[in-house]
């Protein structure tokens, strides 16, 4: 056998030249590959190991990219890239100006649909296979989804129309017990039983929905895989293949800690050791003051609730889900369902925090309106990964929650500078408050070290809703930031040599707004310059225009923000320099006042 077969693939055609029996030894070099480079370069590990062999087989068996095949989300994808003419390139993975880490149309013809959120593969798979079907065209169409995925709502919709077509779809499940965190729900334990051989055939729910069920299988036996995968194509209508994969396969760390290895960052690609940060002298990460503020009010408050759409050590829930069991909820990939069930305990009075990452609350906006706004229930919503969130890119970063909330009656939206700030209006709110509240705050770290900011031993205090503050004054233009961003602008002024010219406010409170002291600024000041990290087309300097504009003030307003366009994937630095929000940007434009 040739001592290295993955050098001489570049593309499925290349594999379908080996023998059936090459392909374990392919198998362990895709594996040695990803994690070589994912040891330097990090990305998302676990899952991609997970599918060396699911994914060989696919690209064996079926004519990609003639078949279309839909992988959800796309943590799994980095063997997909490799063996789709991406192998030379895969060491830009999420690097400025290198491949995107998920699979994405404009990159590849490979890939066939753009992902990032989950639970969409089904749905898009099925409208390829019925669009096939009216063009008369032979193809095979596959979703690829995992057993967490698979539980959300619209996989369930997709599952539920495809029952009833005979459209020529394969639906792969993945099942490995694990998403991000572990898998939680009623559908995750019925699977756990088929697994297990406890659940009769006749049982079988996804028969019962018109499938053509087979599995479950080993994923990760090639004999077994090719086999099934052969017969599939010559099976009609639609088809689900149960699979049974470990997360990390191959490396055992991975495999014994499959949270940790989803994205571990850089380790050490022979012991699989990750390699230590000393974080003794860094400021906390804002999910985690979240995370220990909430378990700190809810020891003195009973009625408080903690809820999360699958990502309770991502948002640290995790750690009121530890202390509070009873009241902390992982309610899977199910943002809509995670919304309205706050709205219900609301109506119960309930003091309910609903943490959902910004860019995956865009995925129950109808909830937060209908549910929620409408009937003015004060929950709570703690938007983590708000702003820029860096080498993730265009799919995940929490750009547009400031103009798709705002917009929305009766929402307060308040975006903290620091941590001390978040503490205190997660403090504020859980006093209760007469409408439902949007907390934005971003992904990292926040302001102060460890080793002068003590979380446990700050005092908390009241913030004023709809409150701004001066920060700094200034004789000649005034600066309005919200949120994190502000540090920049406090950064860049501390540096010019024109720092008396130039006045800092901080509006936390983009709705409602500070108009007494907008009044204040625009009778002060002739230029008025705004900045925020979210879009600029309707969000925080668009309400400050709107302002001006009812109440016919003439001042020059400049807008800073992130651009009428979808921003890519790069350091969180890189991104902000882009959208000229970085501190040296901010520094040069100052410099001109």
């Amino acid at each position: 056998m040739k001592s290295n077969l993955l050098q001489n693939i570049n593309n499925p055609s290349d594999l379908k030249k080996l023998e059936p029996s090459h392909l374990p030894q392919l198998a362990k070099e895709l594996r040695d590959f990803i994690i070589d480079v994912v040891s330097v370069k990090e990305g998302h590990l676990g899952a991609s190991l997970g599918v060396i062999e699911l994914t060989i087989a696919l690209h064996y068996v079926f004519d990609t990219p003639n078949d279309l095949l839909v992988w959800d989300v796309g943590h799994q994808a980095y063997g997909h890239k490799i063996l789709t003419k991406r192998k030379d390139i895969f060491h830009t993975n999420r690097q400025l100006g290198g491949i995107s880490g998920f699979p994405k149309r404009s990159e590849s013809v490979y890939d066939t649909f753009g992902v990032g959120h989950s639970s969409t593969s089904i749905s898009a798979a099925l409208g390829m296979a019925i669009a096939s079907q009216l063009k008369g065209e032979n193809k095979h169409h596959i979703a690829v989804i995992g057993d967490a995925s698979i539980a959300s709502g619209m996989a369930f919709e997709g599952l539920n129309h495809a029952g009833v077509t005979d459209a020529n779809l394969l639906v792969i499940l993945n099942d490995n017990a694990i998403g991000i965190d572990p898998s939680v729900g009623a559908l995750k334990n019925y699977l756990t039983s088929v697994k297990e051989g406890k659940n009769p055939k006749q049982n079988n729910m996804i028969k019962s929905l018109n499938f053509d069920y087979s599995g479950p299988i080993d994923g990760h036996d090639f004999e077994a895989l090719i086999s099934e995968l052969e017969r599939l194509k010559k099976v009609k209508g639609p088809k689900f293949l149960h699979i049974i994969t470990t997360k990390g396969k191959g490396l055992q760390q991975a495999e014994e800690d499959q949270v940790k290895y989803h994205a571990p960052g850089k380790f050490d690609k022979t012991t699989g050791e990750i390699h230590p940060k000393s974080e003794e002298h860094l400021p906390p990460k804002f999910q985690d003051v979240f995370g220990w503020t909430l378990v700190e009010l809810a020891t003195n408050n009973s009625k408080i609730i903690g809820i999360t759409p699958a990502m309770p050590s991502g948002s640290s829930l995790k750690f009121m889900m530890d202390a509070f069991p009873e009241r902390a909820f992982d309610v899977g990939i199910a943002e809509q369902h995670a919304v309205t069930l706050a709205a219900g305990m609301a109506t119960q009075g309930m003091v309910v925090f609903c943490n959902i990452y910004s860019t995956f609350l865009q995925r129950a906006y109808d909830q937060v309106i209908h549910d929620v706004a409408l009937q003015n229930l004060p929950v709570i919503f703690c938007l983590d990964r708000a702003g820029l969130v860096g080498e993730d890119g265009a799919t995940h970063h929490g750009v547009f929650d400031l103009a798709y909330l705002r917009c929305i009656p009766n929402m307060i939206i308040y975006a903290p500078k620091d941590e001390i700030d978040l503490r205190n209006i997660l403090h504020t709110a859980s006093l209760g408050l007469n409408h439902p509240i949007a907390i934005r705050y971003p992904r990292g770290r926040g302001k102060y070290p460890n080793s002068k900011f003590k979380i446990s031993n700050s005092k908390f205090q009241n913030i004023e809703i709809g409150k701004a503050h001066l920060l700094k004054r200034g004789t000649k233009t005034a600066v309005l930031s919200t949120g994190f961003i502000g540090n920049n602008v406090a950064l860049a002024v501390d540096k010019v040599s024109n720092y008396e010219a130039i006045a800092h406010y901080d509006f936390g409170f983009v709705k409602p707004l500070d108009e007494t002291m907008l009044h204040e600024i625009f009778n002060s000041f002739e230029t008025i310059i705004t900045i925020e990290d979210g879009i600029i087309k309707g969000g925080f300097g668009s309400a400050i225009m709107e302002f001006a504009s009812e109440n016919n003030y003439k001042n020059t307003i400049k807008t800073l923000g992130i651009p009428d366009d979808f921003i890519e994937h790069g350091t969180v630095e890189e991104l902000q320099q882009i959208c000229k929000i970085d501190v040296k940007s901010l520094e040069t434009l100052f410099s001109t006042i």
